[in-house]
């Protein structure tokens, strides 16, 4: 029980960390608003982004209903399926398509472990 925990918040620091990181980046990059246009997207749709990373980064760090941390979870494994869509679509390279999938297996472990340390 104990190495499941230690494992559930290593996954989850770390998608919670990266959120906040994008979350950062999305606001003050210039090159973050250029990927945002290269992709397609209007502006606003950065800031509404950046805004909804960073709330979803502190609700799967504190202690809520486990409801809205599922909703949690859905909501970042659309951000990163997405992700994987847009960049893909948009004929960028390799790496920038298989970052969010890389992000969407950490999500995928955190979930798990987090329903293994509930019970």
């Amino acid at each position: 029980m104990k190495a499941t925990k230690i494992f559930y918040w290593i996954l989850t620091a770390i998608v919670a960390l990266m959120m906040a990181f994008s979350c950062y980046s999305y606001l003050t990059k210039p090159e973050m608003a250029a990927a945002f246009h290269h992709l397609g997207f209007p502006d606003y749709f950065r800031i509404e982004l950046a805004i909804a990373k960073v709330i979803g980064a502190i609700l799967l760090l504190v202690p809520v209903p486990a409801r809205l941390k599922e909703w949690t979870y859905a909501g970042f494994t659309f951000v990163f399926v997405s992700a994987f869509i847009a960049h893909s679509a948009s004929g960028d390279p390799v790496a920038n398509r298989v970052m969010p999938l890389v992000f969407l297996a950490i999500l995928g472990g955190s979930y798990v472990l987090y329903y293994k340390k509930q019970n």
